[in-house]
């Protein structure tokens, strides 16, 4: 038998109070909680206690990415919690159906007249973005959006979903406390700094002044993988970093090719990419000065990108929607080399292992500082190791 703690008790008699009562007229109920503090588990009670109150209902999981959702499925799984008429995936599956052209490839996506579920639960709530949020609302069924209110608001835009949750999970749980990389995060979130040290085998934060700081780098670097997130603060550091890994791994030009790590930079609802997602290029070739057409299998996804993407992107400093040339390259897709990504663009990714470049910001107040770190450090599953710069 599960035991709460107080919050999650508070939020589940909460929540069912709101959807007995209250879900005719507030559509949605906001749930933040750091990590640590039971997320999953109160979604497991909370369906099992929905089930006595209407065991007709259909709950849709529903996670940002493909590789969200897999994760998310995998709990669920884990707690036995994925009851007849439930379903997982992304939120782009359960609301949008792809528009067909004469010779059956996929133009575009449009939103579907309606869906199964009657009732929605999202997992990383603070990834979606204001259009399918308000995609979401137009189905008029109830939703509950889970996230963490920890982290860094989305880098662009003033929509933010887990800004001020109407209710939240901040106590850690004594089991969870004793994972290093929880300790660490509480650490960053509570006082904005991380001790150097060895906190277990695959836990630990190097100074400049540790004999192995250089060679410890070099060789984590050296044997990247997919399964490894590399973190910084700064788009220059991003950008060596890249850089340094793709000599490493053998490319020869500087230019992007099959095989190479790629991040996307800017959202396309009607190609199923988002700001953030990570893929690998199975085939590209260069179409004129200002365009490649490229094909990216992007992690957990099912169908395989493919479109326009900016040659100017790659190693660019800084996204170009952000520029004066986002007119100029609205009809393409932006995209870089992906082995390195700076914290803010990383928050919808997690990784077994993680590599942090611990940077701060001049014009970072302490508040935002925190956010940063415990983000960063959020980000690894297994392995952390932090590199003091």
């Amino acid at each position: 038998m599960v035991t709460l703690s107080k919050d999650q008790e508070k939020a589940l008699k909460d929540i069912l109070e709101w959807f007995k009562k209250d879900r005719e007229k507030m559509q949605f109920v906001t749930l933040g909680g750091f990590a640590g503090t039971g997320k999953t588990t109160l979604i497991a009670v909370l369906r099992n206690e929905l089930s006595k109150i209407n065991k007709y209902l259909k709950v849709g999981f529903v996670a940002y990415t493909g590789k969200a959702a897999r994760v998310l499925k995998t709990k669920l799984r884990e707690q036995n919690i994925i009851l007849k008429g439930d379903s997982v995936g992304t939120i782009h599956s359960l609301i949008y159906s792809p528009i067909i052209n004469d010779k059956d490839e996929i133009i575009g996506w449009q939103t579907k007249e309606e869906i199964e579920p009657n009732l929605i639960i999202i997992d990383e709530a603070s990834m979606v973005d204001e259009t399918i949020w308000q995609h979401l609302l137009e189905y008029k069924v109830p939703i509950i959006a889970v996230g963490d209110h920890g982290q860094l608001p989305p880098i662009k835009g003033n929509f933010n979903l887990m800004q001020k949750p109407h209710l939240k999970l901040e106590e850690i749980h004594r089991q969870a406390k004793k994972n290093p990389i929880i300790g660490l995060s509480i650490e960053a979130r509570e006082q904005g700094k991380v001790s150097s040290g060895k906190y277990s085998n695959g836990v630990k934060k190097f100074t400049s002044s540790d004999m192995d700081y250089q060679e410890s780098m070099n060789e984590m670097l050296e044997n990247y993988n997919p399964d490894t997130l590399i973190l910084c603060g700064y788009n220059t550091t991003r950008r060596k970093l890249n850089n340094y890994i793709r000599n490493v791994l053998g490319f020869e030009s500087p230019n992007p090719s099959s095989g190479d790590r790629v991040i996307c930079l800017r959202n396309n609802h009607t190609k199923n990419i988002f700001n953030g997602m990570l893929g690998t290029i199975d085939h590209i070739e260069k179409k004129s000065k200002d365009w490649y057409l490229a094909e990216i299998l992007m992690d957990g996804e099912d169908e395989i990108y493919e479109g326009f993407i900016s040659v100017e992107q790659f190693n660019c400093e800084n996204s170009l929607n952000f520029t004066k040339k986002r007119s100029k390259i609205m009809e393409g897709d932006l995209f870089d080399f992906g082995y390195a990504l700076t914290v803010h663009k990383a928050q919808g990714s997690q990784a077994k292992k993680v590599i942090l470049f611990e940077e701060r910001f001049k014009q970072m107040n302490d508040d935002d500082w925190k956010r940063w770190l415990y983000t960063a450090i959020t980000r690894a599953e297994e392995e952390l190791y932090i590199f003091s710069t």
